[in-house]
């Protein structure tokens, strides 16, 4: 019996991931595993457990035309409790994951290091009790020693690791900032709770174009160790948009990254006067209709709101609309943890 992973992304940012085997419906899986999804007949008659599969392969055993049609079928959409998997799965499912009697797990961790990688960032590594199984681009609330507060951080690291890492900005005043400024220190206990968001990496099927501002590249980094792992055949255009020189970080481990990937290429751009670079200004002062491939191309960017409203109000004066725009915008402020 093989059994695959089915990961579970509710409406509310909430991802659970369950096992499945081969030879059993989904519906039956998330139960055996304490997560009621949305059903009623369980015949495939109702269309009550109807969910949008994003990625894999499956089989469905039975559905009546009253609960989905051909064309939803055609699309993506499937019917849990006549689902059967066959390989390792991602489902989009329409409803809170309070709903569906589930939560985001609690999982301890100790800080096993903190890099100071610029004036402006660090890196935070923490040794897992176990294992938290995301979607490489998502994040978790981390709890801050000593003060009572979490903070949410997106991995850098690859999912499934022991040893998971955060790429954070030293923000003055920040909670977290203060903490791994002035006390952080190797086996302080953490809890993580967690993984949550839609921003994450779908699968691989054309042109990518990521846009990175800032500590906003830590998803990226997780995207990139994946993409190392797996592999791809679709050039990915990497995009990393910073202030200073100084705040460009994590670069040998990008390059390290690329060349084992192959297809990927990054451009660095500064934003500040006095520094000289060979693209200076934003993102926006860059990114051209052949970086969008005629809108055959997926986009991926994560940064601070203005950003976000800026990449989306170029792509209109370029009057190309990319086939999927996916897009997290991060407070650069202190701010609690949802």
């Amino acid at each position: 019996m093989t059994t695959y992973e089915i990961a579970l992304n509710f409406e509310d940012g909430v991802t659970r991931i369950i096992q499945c085997a081969d030879d059993e419906m989904v519906t039956d899986a998330a139960f055996r595993q304490k997560i009621n999804l949305p059903m009623d007949c369980r015949d495939g008659v109702c269309g009550t457990c109807k969910c949008f599969a994003e990625k894999g392969k499956y089989e469905i055993e039975f559905y009546m035309d009253e609960s989905m049609s051909d064309e939803e079928v055609s699309q993506g959409y499937v019917l849990t409790c006549q689902m059967i998997p066959k390989s390792d799965c991602v489902l989009k499912v329409p409803a809170p994951s309070a709903a569906c009697k589930t939560a985001p797990e609690e999982v301890e961790g100790l800080v096993s290091a903190v890099d100071t990688l610029s004036e402006t960032s660090f890196r935070l590594h923490v040794k897992l009790a176990k294992p938290i199984r995301f979607l490489p681009g998502q994040y978790v609330n981390i709890s801050v020693p000593g003060t009572g507060k979490r903070r949410s951080y997106s991995f850098s690291s690859v999912p499934g690791v022991e040893e998971a890492s955060f790429l954070i900005r030293n923000l003055p005043g920040g909670v977290m900032s203060g903490y791994l400024r002035d006390g952080g220190k190797t086996g302080d206990l953490v809890e993580l709770n967690g993984p949550m968001g839609t921003f994450y990496l779908r699968p691989i099927e054309r042109p990518q174009l990521w846009l990175a501002g800032g500590t906003g590249l830590a998803p990226f980094l997780s995207m990139l160790e994946l993409v190392a792992l797996q592999g791809t055949e679709h050039p990915i255009v990497l995009y990393y948009a910073v202030t200073r020189r100084a705040d460009l970080v994590e670069l040998d481990r990008i390059n390290d990254l690329v060349a084992k990937i192959g297809s990927v290429t990054v451009i660095t751009v500064l934003a500040a006067d006095e520094d000289t670079h060979e693209r200076k200004g934003f993102v926006t002062d860059h990114v051209t209709v052949d970086d969008l491939n005629g809108g055959e191309c997926d986009v991926y960017l994560c940064g601070p709101p203005p950003m976000v409203d800026a990449v989306r109000k170029h792509f209109e004066v370029l009057g190309v609309e990319p086939e999927n725009f996916y897009y997290e915008k991060f407070n650069p402020t202190e701010a609690e943890a949802a």
